[in-house]
């Protein structure tokens, strides 16, 4: 008797041991999906770790697989071990690796499915909802669960069902639901009876009465040289239909009289419209020089730091190492942080590298990012995949190298759900078991990955020019605190000396970013008179007014409410609007610059790929003259036309409670400034702030990275930091707030006990209740030499005495290794 051990999706600790029936014996290898039953009615998809003789150690029986999905494994060996290692060091289970890690469309799932009883006779009345239940059931049978929900419109659907059931009118099985369908398309041929051309010549005499089909054929045979063995193309219904003007009607006489023939063919999503390939730019000296220096440190070390200022001309040096990298028949992973900059960089290199690119994220498609997925198991041909931190779970046969681009990101770390990993840390790991190399770039990178740099853990080149002797832009700080003080800022947003540089350059039709860290239209809402604050019912935050759909909305949990009329408590209608988003931004410059084309690019206008690419391009093309957004505009954009960079409030990046924020805002006031003035002109940016004589705002203006780093470090250093130290949290969640207080101490006292005072806490974050479960968190500062896996077992051991506790059953507990 054969046994499997499988990963289930789902937070489980363990992997679970069915038994292979017999005829799939030789079939179910490690890496293939298997379909296994798991609880009372439910079925997943499970992939096989390890196929073994053993049989498991319990007193009930072991269940069979139930299907197998595959005839080669959809994972290859490495990626188990990947899987392993993001569950040991980022302690989370296998199952929840497994649902990051594999796209939905390879995941079947048991979803109920309703059947109707046609014989069905009611003996009394049936309640209205009841009867539309039936009613969605004309001309089907069978439905599911959500289909009905959708047809009926009830919410809740489930009692409605159970009631029918217990009159025998419907019947409910579970059913699996499958997740990718290949993509098809209808083509047209010519039936083998005409492909003569004598034959053809009789067709056109019958035709002579039928004009348009007699037009639409010869079109088809235009565009398909059906006569030409050596020319011959497909040509699909739908461009068929285009090209000849005609409608499926005519179509559909030709292929009564078999003259046509259509059939279905699977086809790819991935292409890419690229006419012919470009040949790659020749490096400038310094680049050259930094090309070289990589190499250099790649023959030592597995991972090198390439620290570049601002359009320095970091792509084309990662286009050089990656047409390196391809030619040895190896594979490329290019790690972006954003989708939004993935948008601007696949036409780059789509005209450089052609169809061995594939692109890989979120807001491509289910079945997209399956066809992406079976491409590269199938493959055994050179590719580079251009993509965000998920890309790192594709199955590559043969990575070569790995490029982290602006590694400094946060977006490179996963907060929920689980495995919260960080993508830099992982790709690096990741390489090692390809046997690859890990390229790091940013021009204010982490101060994690300087340090490792500077002690000689990595590579370190340094590339210090602007691209084509481009200056550096020229930074001004403006204090609005005194503006406001003289009342010369009364009841603007914007400076005079801002307003002056961003009419100077739209005179010299020259584009402005204008950059506020916060969407909506005002974080807060206050009653004059009384001062009541409108909070979230989930979440222990005010909510942020969103002037454009007139919501006040929670950017914790989605929780939305209509603006009030008035104030609820003491019925006053002055509502005042404190603060200011991106949409406040928008209006007051419409105000401003009556005519002017503005755009707003964040979270709530750039919800899609298309609407991301449109914001982009339009700006790219000088249809939008200003572009305001949130931190999205930060990262790695060129633009070459932007002359003016206005950062309108730098104070609300630095005042947060976090030993990294420092770091953050010089990284993101950089990264703005590093917007302005691209080409072959000195840019303005233009800091706003009430603090100008703060460091960090001193190092801004100087560009002063590496000595915001000697700051950052000494404090670290005394105050026990990354990346002295390394840091794991434990964060408990509960709706009840006095078992989450009391237990949270019992349960700081025990790590205590172990580890004596590497353990802090417990103590209440800054937002203390998210989606209505109170929070509380215990900090491990631990030494950066200590291995992960006795501290596993160590929290493992204090888990299980926790779980003697009656009450423990009311928390939810994770832990956040490295927290951003």
């Amino acid at each position: 008797m054969k046994y499997a051990d499988v990963i289930l999706p789902l937070p489980l600790a363990n992997s679970y041991t069915y038994r292979i029936p017999p005829d799939l014996e030789k079939a179910v290898v490690p890496g293939c999906r298997v379909i296994v039953h798991f609880g009372k009615k439910r079925y997943y998809t499970a992939i096989v770790m390890e196929v073994h003789a053993r049989p498991p150690q319990t007193t009930y029986d072991t269940k069979e697989i139930y299907a197998l999905l595959d005839a080669t494994p959809v994972l290859r060996r490495p990626q188990l071990r990947f899987w392993q290692w993001i569950s040991s060091y980022y302690l989370c289970s296998l199952g929840d690796v497994y649902k990051a890690a594999l796209p939905s469309g390879l995941k079947l799932e048991s979803e109920t499915s309703v059947t109707y009883h046609a014989d069905f006779e009611s003996e009394m009345p049936l309640r209205a909802n009841e009867q539309s239940v039936l009613d969605a059931f004309s001309g089907v049978m069978k439905l599911t669960v959500s289909e009905l929900e959708k047809k009926t419109g009830l919410r809740n659907i489930m009692p409605v069902l159970a009631s029918l059931m217990s009159r025998g009118a419907i019947g409910v099985s579970e059913e699996l639901k499958r997740g990718f369908v290949p993509k098809k398309q209808t083509f047209v041929r010519l039936a083998q009876a005409y492909k003569e051309e004598e034959k053809l010549q009789s067709v056109f005499e019958a035709l002579k009465r039928a004009k348009k089909q007699e037009l639409l054929l010869v079109c088809f045979l235009d565009l398909s040289h059906s006569l030409n063995p050596t020319l011959i193309q497909e040509v699909s219904k739908k461009e068929l239909l285009e090209k000849s003007g005609y409608t499926s009607a005519v179509l559909e006489g030709l292929i009564k009289r078999g003259i046509l023939e259509v059939y279905e063919k699977e086809i790819g999503r991935l292409r890419f419209p690229v006419c012919r390939l470009q040949p790659l730019h020749p490096l400038t000296p310094v680049q050259e020089k930094a090309y070289d220096a990589i190499h250099e440190s790649f023959k030592t070390k597995d991972v090198c730091l390439l620290y570049g200022v601002t359009s320095s001309g970091k792509t084309e040096i990662y286009v050089r190492m990656i047409e390196d990298t391809l030619k040895l028949g190896r594979q490329v992973l290019y790690l972006l942080p954003e989708i939004a900059i993935t948008t601007q960089i696949t036409e780059r290199l789509a005209k450089l590298f052609g169809d061995k690119l594939l692109v890989y994220h979120s807001k491509f498609s289910d079945n997209e990012r399956v066809e992406i997925w079976n491409k590269l198991l199938n493959t055994h041909e050179p590719l580079l995949v251009l993509g965000v931190r998920s890309s790192l779970f594709l199955p590559f046969r043969d990575l070569g190298l790995i490029i982290v681009d602006e590694e400094h990101e946060t977006s490179y770390k996963q907060q929920d759900p689980a495995p919260r990993y960080h993508a830099r840390n992982a790709a690096i790991v990741l390489a090692s078991m390809h046997g690859a190399k890990t390229l790091l770039g940013s021009a204010t990178p982490s101060i994690d990955s300087y340090f490792n740099a500077t002690t000689g853990k990595y590579g370190l080149v340094e590339l210090n020019v602007r691209h084509g002797e481009c200056l550096m832009p020229e930074m001004t700080t403006v204090d609005i605190k005194e503006l406001r003080r003289k009342k010369i800022m009364k009841e603007t947003l914007f400076s005079p000396f801002l307003v002056q540089k961003i009419e100077q350059a739209l005179n010299k039709k020259e584009q402005i970013i204008l950059f506020q860290n916060r969407r909506g239209f005002a974080p807060l809402i206050e009653c004059k008179q009384c001062g009541w604050v409108p909070h979230c019912e989930n979440c222990d935050v005010s909510l942020t007014y969103h002037k454009f759909k007139n919501l006040l909305v929670c950017h914790y949990c989605g929780y939305t409410k209509l603006l009030p009329p008035h104030c609820p408590a003491c019925q006053n209608n002055e509502l005042k609007m404190l603060g200011f988003g991106t949409e406040t931004v928008e209006e007051e410059i419409a105000l401003l610059f009556p005519g002017v084309q503005t755009e707003r690019l964040d979270f709530d206008t750039a919800r899609t790929r298309t609407a991301y690419e449109r914001i982009l391009a339009d700006f790219e093309k000088g249809k939008t003259q200003i572009l305001i957004g949130t931190q999205m505009l930060s990262k790695g954009l060129d633009f070459g036309n932007v002359s003016v960079v206005g950062v309108l409030n730098a104070d609300s990046l630095m005042n947060f409670p976090d030993f990294r924020a420092h770091e953050r805002a010089f990284q993101l006031l950089l990264q703005v400034s590093g917007r302005a003035g691209r080409r072959d002109k000195q840019g303005t940016v233009v800091l706003q702030t009430s603090q100008p004589d703060h460091p960090i705002i001193r190092k801004v203006e100087q560009l002063d990275y590496k000595g915001m780093v000697d700051l950052q470090l000494s404090e670290r250093s005394l105050f026990r930091y990354p990346p002295y130290f390394r840091l794991i949290i434990l964060v408990l969640r509960s709706r009840n707030e006095g078992v989450l207080r009391e237990l949270s101490v019992v349960y700081a006292d025990k790590l205590r006990a172990r580890l004596g005072d590497r353990v802090l806490g417990p103590v209440t974050p800054v937002v203390t209740r998210i989606q209505t479960l109170h929070i509380r968190q215990i900090v491990l500062k631990l030494e950066v030499a200590a291995a992960i896996a006795p501290v596993r077992e160590l929290l493992d051991t204090v888990y299980r005495e926790m779980q003697e506790h009656a009450s423990f059953k009311q928390l939810i507990i994770h832990y956040d290794v490295d927290p951003n």
